[in-house]
């Protein structure tokens, strides 16, 4: 009788080489019990959609989408998630019975989930968003509905910023979601800002006001370990004490696409204790 074959699953981007992916679903599986592999693949521009097909059909039961796959990914899916359809991407596939393809993005729950554990509350707050972006989309439906007092967002090209708020305005009015240019920001300081652009800060990247920051804010970067650190260190010399990469969302966002493929949502803390242990003794 031949031994049972483990359940399958893997990340795909471009480039993909750095992926902690494979490590945090791996954790999760020896914590949960559960009987799979979990691999990273790197995908080929302008082939999304039949590389993923042919996973599929050879048995792979879900697929992480990261960059620059995402927005592929939404226009992949035949069923999607409420949440998904306000981001406009998918970060987590998977098939069912009927061989239809699910779509579903856990950004912006991963990333909630981890102001929770950093102890912020979004309920009359304050907030900035910097980057109007993928990742922006994928906050803002779970922040929104935390009901925050404002929520800005601030970009490069102000019309982009300004269009992604009208996507939203099913959820929150003018009042409380609005939008403006890096160049004209508001002259208040805010309880949480957050850098979702891709370009960092300094030569040729962000330039920040001090103002935009208080000594209770907390600035949070989405990316993770060094490329994170000078937006940190931008809110440090701000006057601003509390700061988070975006580890924490990762691992978040990655427990709950394990939860929506195996049934079970594992304990997290562990496993970024773990991961954080790992990166910072490199």
């Amino acid at each position: 009788m031949s031994e049972p074959r483990p359940d399958r699953y893997a990340v795909v981007g471009n480039p993909i080489h750095h992926s902690l992916s494979p490590r945090i679903h791996t954790l999760f599986a020896e914590q949960t019990g559960q009987f799979l592999v979990y691999d990273a693949r790197q995908g080929t521009p302008g082939q999304f959609a039949e590389e993923v097909n042919a996973w599929f059909a050879e048995g792979l039961r879900g697929l992480n989408v990261t960059v620059p796959f995402k927005e592929e990914a939404f226009a992949l899916a035949r069923q999607l998630s409420d949440r998904a359809r306000h981001a406009g991407a998918v970060n987590t596939l998977w098939r069912d019975s009927e061989l239809q393809i699910h779509g579903d993005n856990t950004d912006g729950i991963g990333f909630c989930r981890d102001l929770e554990r950093l102890g912020f509350q979004v309920r009359d707050r304050r907030i900035l968003i910097l980057g109007a972006g993928g990742a922006t989309r994928g906050l803002l439906q779970p922040l929104l509905e935390g009901a925050p007092e404002t929520l800005v967002i601030a970009n490069r090209t102000p019309e982009r910023a300004e269009a992604l708020a009208e996507a939203f305005r099913d959820i929150a009015p003018a009042t409380r979601l609005s939008a403006c240019g890096l160049n004209r920001l508001p002259s208040h300081s805010f309880d949480l800002v957050i850098n979702a652009t891709a370009t960092g800060l300094g030569q040729d990247g962000l330039d920040l006001p001090d103002h935009l920051v208080h000594p209770d804010s907390l600035a949070y970067d989405l990316v993770y370990g060094a490329g994170a650190q000078r937006f940190l260190a931008w809110a440090r010399n701000a006057g601003c004490t509390h700061g988070s990469d975006g580890l924490g969302m990762l691992v978040e966002q990655a427990a709950e696409a394990f939860s929506i493929w195996r049934g079970v949502h594992p304990e997290t803390a562990p496993v970024l204790h773990e991961l954080r242990h790992e990166i910072d003794g490199q």
